[in-house]
This record gives C-alpha cells, structure tokens and sequence, in this order.
C-alpha cells in the first residue's frame, strides 16, 4: 500500500495574475503586500475585488486542464497525481503570505483541492512579505520553526514528505529548497516552458556545521532563547541577522542550531545560562546514568528555567511549569520544574539562596 503524501506547496498569485488585462495584472502587483484590503484606495480596491469574484467563479468550476493553465500551483498538484485526484489520506499544506491578495488566492487553490476530495489547509505566515526585509528574516525562521514542529511527526506516521516549489514567490521558493535537503524525500517542479513534472529525490544530506557550535555553545544556547550575549565574532554572518540593533539567529543558523543541538545535548549536563542559577551538591549525582533522551530534556529545562529567571518569571512556558510547593512536603526544597512527563515522570526540585535558585534534585513529584 503506497504511503499517504504530505505536500507542501507555497502559493503565489498566478490565480490571479494568468490570463487577465495588464492593468489587473499591475494592481495585483501593486498591491501584492497589503496585508488586508482596507489599505487599498477605494477605486483600486473595487478593480480588485471584480477581479477575485471572476476568477473565483472560473476556478470553481475549473476542470484539470483549465486548473493547470490558471494555477502553477495546482498545475504541479495535478500533475503529482497523473491527473487522477480521487478522495484520498494526503494532507496538502499550502503556505501564502502574510497578505489579502496571498491568502484570497491560497484559498483558492485549498478550495478546489477541497472540492475534489483532498485535505488541503492554507497557511498564512506571519511577516511573509516583500516589503520589510527583517520581517521576511523573521518570517523564513518562523517557516523553519513549523517545518521542524510538524513534519517529523508526519514522517514518522509514514507519510511520504514532498515539497512542490513550482508556485510561490521565487525569493520563498529559494529558502524553501534549501529545507528541502533536510526534511522532504522529494521535491517536484514544473519550469515555464515544461509540461512534465520534474521530480528530485532527497539527496543523502545531514547537516554537518563541524565546530562552530561546540566551539560557540553558549552562544547559540543565548540566540535561540532570545537572551543577551556578547562573545558573537567567531559565529559567520550567515546564521546570524540583526534586527532592531537586537542580534539573533539568522533562519539558516536557526535551522543549523534546530539540526544539530539534540546531538550536542544528549551528550552530558550544560551550565545554565543564568547568573542566578546554579547547580546544587545533589544535582549531578541524581541524574548519573540517565538514558540520553532525558538527558535532552534535561538540558532544556535548564535553558528554559535559565530564562525564566532572566525575565522574573514572564517566561514560564507548560514544559517547564516553574513554581512553589505547596505546603512543606520536600525540605528544604522550595520549588519545582517538570523535568518530563512521560514514562517515569520526574520532578527537579530546588531551593532560593538570596536571588541564586539552586537546582538540586531529580525525582519523582510529590502526590
């Protein structure tokens, strides 16, 4: 039985833009990065809005081989299934800017993938846009975060991951060919002047960054927490960008620290990043012999109560559930944080000296 496909395919606007007039060609263009409609002038909006009525009658009813001249997009999609769509387990993600004009087409596209049986979702990334270049950084490097939140998990469920980059805007399409090597098992293509799918498989890629983050750990640990740091001129430019004078991973170092930091923490217990925290006597010794997985998990928590302390306590996410104990029942422990959940659930517990907590203790909660 062949395995379920997850498509990821980012959307432009040729819906819109293929066969129409020069002037409704250039108001699309025009008005490619509003990010709602109530930016546009009235008489130019109007223009537009009989243009998404026409083409959303016409693509409604589109047959295969009108979709494939109206759509890149589904162009691909079409061709991925040698033009025989039946009602099936694929899952379609679609990714469009964070615009009117991106999200009304994307829409489109989910919309006639929907009317003939495919499960299709439009995602709208937040700062994906052409206007403000540090909003795109922070957009590629949010893309980064969800393809590494979601699709390992459908990897593992057995589906086959394919990126189709023939639609979208060719700066998006460029990243995403660079996650390509690193999360699908094929990309697929349709050039211009082509009518056959193009289809690459994944290459035998691992990404492989040699010193640069041992040698810079507490560096990266600081960048991908979004806490100060100083010691940056041995990091290369290339994964790290400036934004508002504030330095923080570039989506390429993002994708590089994503890549390789559960191999460098499975490996031993790291110093937290926190002047006010510290190891205690028993610390160590409680979590001696400790399976790597949860020593991964370790050393996150360590990152995360490290900034929850650096912002009194603003950062607290459910993962590390940083509070008091309730009553006395584990002295002289005064605090806890969830070290893991499952399996055998621990607790790692500590105590305040002064402004220093003092991290001292894995074991099981206190019922």
């Amino acid at each position: 039985m062949p395995h379920p496909l997850f498509v990821l395919s980012p959307c432009g606007t040729s819906l819109l833009t293929n066969q129409v007039s020069d002037i409704e060609r250039k108001l699309v263009s025009k008005y490619a990065n509003a990010k709602q409609k109530q930016e546009i002038p009235t008489e130019d909006l109007q223009q537009l809005e009989d243009l998404i009525v026409r083409v959303a009658e016409r693509v409604k009813s589109a047959d295969f081989q009108l979709a494939t001249r109206m759509s890149a997009e589904l162009n691909a999609i079409i061709k991925l299934y040698n033009g025989q769509i039946a009602r099936n387990s694929d899952l379609h993600k679609l990714i469009c800017t964070d615009t009117w004009l991106g999200e009304t087409t994307a829409n489109f596209v989910a919309s006639w993938l929907g009317d003939r049986g495919l499960n299709a979702e439009v995602i709208r990334q937040v700062d994906l846009q052409t206007r403000d270049i540090n909003a795109f950084q922070i957009a590629l490097s949010g893309i980064v975060e969800w393809c590494e939140q979601t699709i390992p998990g459908y990897k593992q469920a057995g589906y086959r991951i394919i990126f189709n980059l023939t639609g979208g805007f060719k700066s998006v399409q460029g990243f995403l060919q660079t996650l390509a090597a690193f999360y699908a098992d094929e990309t697929v293509y349709i050039f211009e002047t082509a009518t056959d799918l193009l289809r690459i498989p994944r290459l035998p890629i691992e990404m492989n960054p040699g010193n640069v983050i041992r040698e810079n750990l507490e560096v990266f640990r600081q960048l991908s927490l979004d806490l100060p740091c100083v010691n940056i001129d041995r990091i290369p430019e290339t994964l790290m960008m400036k934004i508002d004078n504030e330095v923080c991973l570039s989506p390429w170092g993002d994708l590089v620290w994503k890549n390789t930091k559960d191999k460098i923490y499975q490996e031993k217990v790291y110093p937290p990043l926190s002047d006010k925290l510290k190891f205690g006597a028993n610390f160590e010794r409680s979590i001696k012999g400790i399976l790597p997985d949860r020593l991964i998990l370790i050393n996150n928590r360590i990152d995360q109560l490290s900034k929850c302390l650096e912002t009194n306590g603003q950062y607290n996410p459910t993962s590390l559930d940083f509070k008091p104990l309730k009553g006395n029942p584990r002295p002289p422990y005064t605090h806890e944080v969830d070290a893991w959940g499952d399996r055998d659930a621990k607790r790692i517990f500590g105590y305040y000296e002064g402004n220093i907590f003092v991290l001292d203790l894995l074991a099981s909660g206190v019922h």
